[in-house]
């Protein structure tokens, strides 16, 4: 539409002017359209240059943005770094000032800790050597217990054949006045007063001597028997003027009667025999009865066995 109008226009001017003025604007025309379009052309590609442009422009921007972000992450991170580093720093020094603490206290622990050790050791060294004396000791004890239960026994079975003797030897005097038993690791062999002694008297009888000879022939065949004599009476008081005045005289001397029967017989050695009067204060029957008051009036004769191996026993233990 443009071309049009400069057409009409040069028409127009061609009426009025002349061939050589119209030739020369056809001419500049021509040249300015030539400019037009060059001017055009330079238009298109500086637009394009622009759009390139402003592409590299936004792309700049978007790795500056990057590159920002990055530069501020990179800030952070040194500034944490930085910090950390600071923290490692004042942690390294407060952990040499510990491992410094440490060495200088060191050496004194750890003298008391070898102080406490070899004190600990000598303790323990003590301990087993006490234990090993205790060892010992119980070793030596058991060993003695050993003994002295052998000892017990044998003493057990010593009673047992002194009793069996003295019943085979007594044999005829049963339920006459004579009984036998064995207690506490004794043998008591009592003798009522009717098979021994007259009322009131202490002067053996002969059917008596019999049964004391007998046992006499039975201690001096076992020379380890140790023997006490008893004298025992009832509890009436016996009111004499002679030799005798009370029922302690009667036991004394009728103990002593039995034991010079039984001296009789020299493999008995006096020493082993002890005589002993006990009066009315021992009785066997507490009732005040004519019955209870025989069974008191009575001799016993105590055997027992020798313990000098049981007494070295227990002393040694």
């Amino acid at each position: 539409m443009n071309k049009l109008f400069f057409i009409s226009a040069i028409f127009l001017m061609t009426s009025c002017v002349s061939s050589k003025k119209f030739n020369q604007l056809t001419s500049d025309f021509q040249t300015s359209e030539n400019t037009v379009e060059s001017l055009k052309e330079q238009n298109q590609s500086l637009k394009v240059q622009n759009t390139e442009l402003q592409s590299k422009v936004e792309k700049q921007l978007k790795d500056i943005n990057e590159l920002s972000a990055k530069l501020d992450e990179s800030t952070r991170n040194l500034r944490n770094t930085t910090e950390n580093n600071l923290r490692l720093s004042q942690m390294n020094t407060e952990l040499e000032d510990q491992l410094k603490s440490i060495k200088t206290g060191s050496s004194e622990e750890i003298a008391r800790l070898m102080d406490k050790l070899q004190k600990t050791q000598s303790d323990l060294q003590k301990r087993e050597d006490n234990l090993k004396l205790a060892q010992n000791e119980l070793e030596q004890r058991s060993t003695r217990m050993r003994e002295l239960e052998d000892a017990l026994s044998q003493k057990d079975e010593a009673v047992k054949q002194l009793r069996q003797k003295v019943m085979d030897a007594l044999l005829g005097f049963n339920n006459k006045g004579l009984t036998i038993q064995e207690k506490n690791g004794k043998v008591y062999v009592s003798l009522d007063e009717q098979l021994l002694f007259k009322t009131g008297q202490w002067e053996v009888d002969p059917k008596g001597q019999q049964a004391l000879t007998d046992l006499a022939e039975v201690l001096g065949q076992n020379p380890d028997i140790n023997v006490l004599v008893e004298g025992h009476t009832d509890d009436v008081p016996m009111r004499g003027t002679g030799m005798v005045k009370d029922n302690w005289d009667l036991s004394v001397m009728r103990a002593t009667a039995v034991t010079r029967i039984l001296l009789k017989n020299k493999a008995v050695e006096p020493k082993r025999i002890t005589s002993a009067g006990r009066g009315e204060f021992f009785p066997v029957d507490e009732l005040k009865t004519a019955e209870a008051r025989k069974k008191n009036r009575r001799t016993e004769i105590i055997l027992t066995p020798r313990l000098d191996e049981i007494f070295r026993i227990l002393e040694n233990n």
